[in-house]
């Protein structure tokens, strides 16, 4: 069971906590305002480990918006990207984006039932 406190902090059953760094929430938010980019993360996160060739391959854009794209997922601390010779690989901080959630609820209110749906 994941509990959450005020301070910015996801707590898990096996105790690990992992807290946003100052400014993240709004690096995190910024980051997520472009549709492409939320693409991007969920396209690496359907996969346990993502290659950057991979994106490209899905993606019609070119091999720079690709890895504009990554960078800031990289900066707001979404992604981890990882060098491997000449590949970049790239998985989902987890992690962070539990924190992230967290964060969000407290800010708007932290029950859930609270929050309706929105109208179409």
């Amino acid at each position: 069971m994941r509990q959450f406190d005020n301070y910015k902090t996801v707590s898990t059953e096996t105790g690990t906590r992992h807290r946003l760094a100052p400014g993240q929430f709004e690096l995190i938010s910024k980051a997520l305002a472009d549709p492409r980019r939320v693409g991007v993360l969920e396209a690496i996160a359907d996969e346990q480990c993502c290659a950057c060739q991979h994106l490209r391959d899905q993606f019609p854009v070119s091999k720079a918006t690709i890895s504009h794209h990554i960078k800031e997922l990289v900066r707001a601390g979404m992604v981890e990207a990882r060098r491997e010779g000449q590949y970049l690989n790239c998985l989902v901080r987890r992690e962070t984006l539990e924190a992230y959630a967290a964060e969000l609820l407290r800010r708007v209110g932290s029950d859930p039932a609270n929050l309706t749906e929105p109208k179409s």
